[in-house]
């Protein structure tokens, strides 16, 4: 249905594809993934011919239609919640009802209702939404559309958690191919049959989810990097052979030989794993007493709308507590109140024993000084922190190179909420509030907060709709509806479990299939990992006898140099049974030492045979 052939694009000097293809049969669920900036809605513009490539075609079969969202909204006319989704055909159009108006429009409520619109919103003004929920309008239009082709640039980031899960099931039986951006594994692992990545201006096909695909790239990376120190190990050994004989008039055409077959080799790269390593440590917070927040009989209401009355909750030190629900049972109020961002109407919140609290939420970035760079804001903190720390935290968190010497000012909302985030990681209060902290982060990113948050010591209460993220991380849940709060003192799955899904999509629990899989790999590594201990033994009992070989060469070398010397001597043959030894040691080291080369050049082998 789609086919990219020969593709090739430059942007500001730098080549994001180079004679790169790909081919979108229909009916395919692929997930387009590369690091920030390696050209995922650049390929999406030469899809919709929005931007020229500078060589290749992309052709769309004739009969396809395709639907595209993007990460940002466009700008709206007069058009209502439900028009929007039934009729827009595109930014600034005039909304024209089609033949099947009223059967597009039931689809529509319904699929509005599942992106948690309310009924009483669709005949509101579109206009007065907030972006993430015009956002949310659009991808409506798109799915009451159905296009041939989804083409969905971050669906996921202005969504919560029951939306999330609701879309989720939708894709699933939709009828159309799909191509998706998306820094949600999960979703990518529910989703998607086939990865295509970004890598060295190529599209690079996997098939699978992305869990396959991280497996896969993995044993490649794995698999090349051995060819690369085999490779090496080779070339070292017949470096070895040269050296130690290029100056032996029986042995330097073989060590010539060996010259050329080091230059006639096809040298391997070392393979570049573009994934950061988080292998340093966060600072940590100041220990807590044991209960570190208490809230007692709070009430709170918007207007008419009661959302807690009498509402109790307690949060102790090290619990990492997620908080779900259906959208708009009170869970960001809930946050707000523990944050004292929202004034208590009535009742208690307590502080527990030297408890300090951090709020984090997607746009509340007041503790930023727009004068300062990121990178001198970053370094504004309580903590003995070095700069070269600073920017290897900050480079997790998608500020590289020059990027650290912006101002804040110029940085746009999502650079300032990860900054807003690197400052609270960097002097993390002993309670941390956050709020969907995962948006405008890239996998990486996602993978580095993980790796901090792992190792925090404080207490954590968040609200998120990236489920790899919460199994991440959640180690209890408190599922808000109807101004009630239920805990469930375990991880996400065992709030599944316990709940069924508390009305959410009930296929993120791990099958049966899931845990035989997860069983087989375990086993799968043991045996591995018997097998590497196996080699070990080999390969160092090897080792031990090319190195006493290597050794026993150079002794006698050593002493075949000495006794030349004497025999080069005039006082040597003052002595005629002193002149007999030498020569007779002499021999005997030139008959040993063919041996202990053959000997030396068979276990070199061997030795590298075993490495490889």
């Amino acid at each position: 249905m789609l086919s990219i052939s020969g593709l090739s694009k430059s942007f500001a000097g730098r080549t994001l594809f180079a004679d790169a293809s790909l081919q979108v049969n229909r009916g395919e669920r692929i997930g387009l993934v590369g690091p920030n900036g390696a050209g995922k809605s650049t390929l999406f513009g030469m899809i919709l011919r929005k931007e020229d490539p500078d060589a290749g075609s992309v052709a769309l079969e004739r009969s396809a239609r395709l639907g595209h969202l993007p990460q940002e909204s466009q700008p709206l006319e007069s058009e209502t919640v439900l028009e929007l989704a039934v009729g827009l055909e595109g930014s600034g159009d005039h909304v024209v009802a089609t033949p099947e108006h009223f059967r597009l429009e039931a689809r529509a409520k319904q699929i509005l209702q599942g992106l948690s619109f309310r009924p009483s919103d669709f005949e509101r003004p579109a206009s007065t939404l907030s972006g993430g929920w015009v956002m949310r309008a659009r991808l409506a239009h798109l799915l009451v559309q159905e296009p041939d082709l989804l083409m969905l640039d971050e669906p996921t980031n202005h969504l919560d958690l029951e939306s999330l899960l609701w879309l989720q099931q939708y894709l699933k039986n939709y009828p159309g191919a799909i191509v998706l951006i998306s820094h949600d594994r999960e979703f990518l692992n529910q989703l998607v049959g086939g990865i295509v990545e970004i890598r060295q201006a190529k599209l690079i096909r996997y098939r699978g989810n992305y869990n396959d695909y991280v497996e896969q790239r993995e044993a490649q990376h794995e698999q090349l990097a051995a060819a690369y120190k085999n490779q090496q190990r080779e070339i070292a050994h017949l470096m070895r052979f040269v050296e130690r004989f290029r100056a032996k008039n029986t042995k330097a055409s073989q060590a010539q030989s060996k010259l050329k077959q080091i230059e006639r080799m096809d040298k391997i790269e070392l393979p570049d794993n573009s994934a950061p390593e988080i292998d340093f440590t966060f600072p940590q917070p100041q220990r807590s007493g044991q209960r570190v927040i208490t809230l007692r009989n709070v009430h709170h209401a918007y207007g008419a709308n009661v959302v807690y009355s009498g509402m109790e909750f307690l949060a102790e030190r090290g619990q990492r507590i997620v908080l779900v629900g259906p959208n708009g049972a009170g869970k960001s109020t809930l946050l707000k109140l523990l944050a004292a961002v929202l004034p208590l109407q009535n009742g208690e919140r307590i502080l527990g024993h030297n408890t300090r609290g951090g709020y984090y939420a997607q746009y509340r970035v007041e503790m930023l000084c727009a004068e300062r760079t990121v990178l001198e804001e970053a370094l504004d903190t309580p903590q003995r922190v070095t700069e070269q720390f600073v920017r290897t935290v900050l480079g997790c968190f998608l500020f590289s190179g020059d990027d650290v010497f912006k101002k804040v000012s110029v940085l746009s909302g999502g650079e300032k909420s990860r900054l807003a985030l690197v400052k609270l990681l960097l002097d993390p209060p002993n309670l941390l509030l956050m709020d969907e902290p995962t948006t405008h982060l890239d996998m990486p990113s996602i993978a580095a907060l993980i790796a901090a948050l792992d190792q925090y010591e404080g207490t954590l209460i968040f609200i998120s709709h990236d489920v790899h993220f919460i199994r991440s991380i959640a180690n209890h849940a408190v599922h808000v509806k109807d101004g009630r709060l239920t805990h469930y003192p375990g991880g996400y799955d065992y709030y599944l479990e316990k709940t069924g899904g508390a009305g959410e999509t009930p296929t993120l629990m791990a099958s049966s299939a899931d845990s035989e899989r997860t069983n087989f790999r375990r086993e799968q590594k043991r045996l591995e990992a018997e097998e590497r201990q196996a080699r070990s033994r080999q390969r160092k009992k090897q080792q031990d006898l090319t190195s006493r070989l290597e050794a026993e060469i150079h002794a006698l070398e050593q002493r075949q140099i000495t006794l030349t010397a004497d025999l080069e001597l005039p006082a040597t043959y003052d002595n005629a049974r002193r002149v007999v030894d030498i020569n007779r040691e002499l021999a005997q080291i030139h008959e040993r030492l063919p041996v202990l080369t053959a000997q030396w050049e068979e276990a070199s082998h061997k030795l590298l045979a075993l490495q490889s």
